[in-house]
């Protein structure tokens, strides 16, 4: 079968012939349908510092995708053939003290699609079947190949009260444009959002968002400040950037909450913490989904109607065009980019 592979320790990664893999004890082979690219995938692609201490070739990458089920194992009941499924990316162990105490997104043992072990960016693959989660029929398959990034900006959102409440979201990647769909579908007062791509502002108005700010052109606190005198109830920082998080933290009302997705570079970095302090703000680290609340939420908002992601996905490509697809990401010139296979 053909799938995109990162062969040897080097940028790049090439279409290659592979064997279909085996179906295990416990897993499901899926005939893949579509896939989505992952600011991972892209680390991957380049070869930056985190892939050459991660990731050991050859690896099928991968990790955002959903199809068709073609076969089960015999010990596999939750599932049968022609069931279409949307992956999950986190293999966790179901015996660590994370996973037995009900928060196996934070599972030590995790292993992950794509990454740890061959993933889904091929005409077959074979995962977990709790890992091959039903799309219930009601979500199309390119929309379900991205509930895995859609899953923490679901999860960022939920982290505490959204019906009636004003949020910040700093930074508009596809999570970041996912997180306002998702206040929006769930009742958010208002979304303020801060970016400093022109295209990406576009597709934040585009989700719903209610207040567009570029800080590389105005002051973001002062503006926020006019709108919200009070502080918004909520930040959600998701863009990894120090000014980011300063932001949230400034923005957000006495007693508030600062949710944080955005992995930050280098190891310091200096934020309000004082300020944060003494306006006694709910600070929390999101990692991942949970599994598996964060999926049913998910399953419920966009199979209602609610929540439609779609504008976020900018880009369709057949999944032999990788190479386009991924320079135009490294140009900045995509929202979500969707594989076809």
């Amino acid at each position: 079968m053909k799938a995109i592979v990162k062969a040897a320790p080097e940028p790049g990664c090439s279409l290659s012939d592979v064997s279909e893999p085996e179906l295990r004890p416990g897993h499901v082979r899926i005939r893949v349908k579509h896939g989505s690219v992952c600011g991972t995938d892209l680390h991957i692609y380049d070869w930056n510092e985190w892939a050459a201490s991660r990731i050991h070739p050859p690896r099928v990458i991968g990790h955002e995708f959903s199809g068709v089920v073609e076969e089960v194992a015999p010990d596999v009941t939750a599932l049968k053939p022609g069931d279409e499924v949307a992956s999950e990316s986190h293999i966790t162990c179901g015996k660590c003290r994370q996973c037995l105490e009900g928060k196996r997104h934070v599972c030590v043992n995790t292993r992950i699609l794509g990454v740890d072990v061959d993933g889904g960016f091929a005409e077959y693959a074979v995962i977990p079947w709790e890992n091959a989660r039903p799309t219930n029929g009601k979500i199309p398959l390119d929309v379900a190949c991205v509930q895995d990034p859609l899953g923490n900006a679901v999860h960022t959102v939920f982290a505490g009260p959204v019906e009636g409440q004003h949020f910040l979201i700093t930074g508009m990647g596809p999570i970041g444009l996912f997180a306002v769909g998702v206040c929006k579908a769930a009742g958010a007062a208002s979304v303020a959002v801060t970016e400093v791509s022109p295209f990406r502002l576009q597709l934040a108005e585009k989700m719903g968002a209610d207040l567009l700010i570029n800080p590389a052109k105005e002051d973001a606190l002062k503006v926020l400040g006019a709108r919200y005198p009070e502080g918004v109830d909520a930040s959600l920082e998701m863009s990894g950037k120090v000014p980011a998080l300063n932001l949230c933290i400034a923005a957000v009302r006495p007693g508030g909450r600062v949710s944080l997705l955005g992995l930050f570079d280098g190891a310091e970095t200096p934020t309000l913490l004082n300020e944060a302090i003494f306006k006694g703000l709910d600070i929390q680290c999101i990692v991942g989904r949970k599994l598996w609340e964060t999926w049913e939420q998910m399953g419920e908002l966009l199979s209602s109607g609610r929540l439609d992601i779609t504008p976020v996905i900018t880009h369709r490509y057949p999944f032999t065009e990788f190479n386009e697809a991924m320079e135009r990401m490294k140009a900045g010139l995509t929202g979500k980019v969707v594989f076809e296979f």
